[in-house]
């Protein structure tokens, strides 16, 4: 076990980085509103701003991560995010804000972008990606509690997401680089697989990724302007309900497959649509509470189980990252969404639309992981419908550079093969001895043993 989180853990700190700014936007857009005298419609448009850029960058980079390595666009992203949330930070102007949030949003999302592939190209996809999403869930949780003390105005959030990414750069080092076009090529490379399941999985993360950020938007907006709470408590509200989060994904790492993703899927979303309606009517700390709480709790599990399913898909990780960049739109126009529907109907009416939203996308994602299973492929598995085996897309996509082999892989495999080769060769020219054989027989020891 912990070998496997040892090789996991510079994937999970990126994945941190990378999610961490949609962790932290309902603070970001209430200290957006309250001190640089944007309405709540068009602090969310910030927020949309960001998250468009970072799914901009996801889109961009599907299907490239494998081919540039890892380490160059995960620098490349932390410096974007570094860069242009630390200057959102400094800046005393509207647009400049918004210029350096949607650096850091582009940033965010290649960050996102390198993690999400490298969790898909993983023997267990859905353990790394509920990792990485306890350990996001628990640094907004900290941030959460700390920034309400501090105050700073819309400054400190920022900051904060900056500092995270400068301290993710190390783990930048332990991630793969460029491949050359030997290690790259393959015969299994082509068309995306299950293209009528990734393209409906895809739709359905961004519908559903944008209702329930258009609640987690205007949450903040919630508790302070319709429950009649101070910012110090909204913010102990989201600590607990990030921490009850991470009690969530700590469940659903441990539970794994046992159940299949579809019941998780279904039965969770089910749970999410009731929980913003409680939420978004609540008019005292304890409806409120309740409705954060249960939402946080039910919410990243089902999210873990969509990032599996989604690079279930696909070892190389493009419906991965697809799917999560879909998913990056709907969160993108979640916040403005929010905000619209919250100033024209109201929160109770804008969560009975968010959860019917919700209700109605949660059957085709769930019939998609009927349909395909959720199963990640693994070595001496074959797909379905005459697909190659698991081991032979393993070997062509190769794995991290400077990779031990494991006993049992594809790489361990080729190995004991050219040494048996090397072997029979060079008994062959004992056998021959000094008698002219042994011209052909180092001519064959030439080209068996490359």
């Amino acid at each position: 076990m912990s070998s496997r989180l040892g090789a996991a853990w510079p994937l999970v700190a990126v994945f941190t980085a990378g999610y961490l700014a949609s962790y932290l936007l309902p603070t970001v857009v209430g200290r957006l509103s309250a001190h640089l005298g944007l309405s709540p419609a068009q602090a969310g448009l910030v927020g949309s701003a960001l998250l468009l850029s970072s799914a901009g960058a996801g889109f961009a980079l599907a299907g490239r991560v494998e081919r540039l390595g890892a380490r160059t666009p995960a620098r490349a992203g932390l410096i974007l995010a570094a860069v242009g949330y630390g200057c959102a930070a400094l800046a005393g102007s509207v647009p400049l804000v918004v210029l350096g949030v949607m650096v850091g949003g582009f940033g965010s999302g290649t960050a996102t972008a390198v993690a999400a592939s490298g969790i898909a190209a993983r023997r267990d996809p859905h353990r790394t990606s509920s990792l990485g999403l306890l350990t996001v869930s628990a640094t907004a949780g900290v941030l959460y509690l700390t920034i309400p003390h501090l105050g700073g105005g819309h400054r400190l959030p920022f900051a904060a997401i900056a500092l995270v990414a400068l301290l993710v750069w190390p783990a930048t080092a332990r991630l793969d680089g460029a491949r050359t076009a030997e290690e790259t090529s393959s015969p299994i490379t082509g068309r995306l697989p299950h293209r009528r399941s990734g393209l409906v999985l895809a739709g359905g993360m961004l519908v559903w990724s944008m209702a329930q950020n258009a609640l987690w938007g205007v949450s903040s907006r919630i508790g302070l302007d319709q429950a009649g709470l101070s910012e110090v408590t909204v913010g102990a509200v989201f600590a607990a309900a990030l921490g009850a989060g991470l009690l969530g994904v700590t469940g659903a790492g441990l539970l794994g497959a046992r159940l299949g993703r579809a019941v998780p899927i279904g039965l969770g979303t089910v749970v999410i649509a009731a929980s913003i309606v409680l939420s978004s009517s609540a008019r005292d700390l304890g409806s409120f509470a309740t409705g954060e709480i249960m939402w946080n709790t039910v919410y990243p599990v089902v999210l873990s189980y969509l990032i599996g399913l989604a690079a279930s898909l696909d070892i190389r990780g493009r419906w991965a990252v697809l799917a999560g960049s879909a998913s990056s739109v709907g969160v993108a126009c979640g916040p403005l969404l929010g905000s619209v529907l919250s100033e024209e109907a109201g929160y109770p009416a804008m969560g009975l639309i968010l959860g019917a939203a919700t209700l109605l996308v949660a059957a085709p994602v769930t019939a998609v992981a009927l349909h395909t299973g959720g199963r990640p492929l693994v070595p001496g598995s074959v797909r379905r419908r005459g697909g190659a085996p698991a081991a032979l897309l393993a070997a062509t996509t190769g794995g991290l550079s400077g990779a031990v082999p494991k006993l049992g892989s594809p790489e361990q495999a080729v190995t004991e093969l050219r040494v048996r080769r090397r072997r029979l060769v060079r008994s062959a020219i004992r056998t021959a001895g000094p008698d002219g054989g042994s011209g052909q027989s180092n001519a064959y020891a030439s080209t068996s043993a490359r």
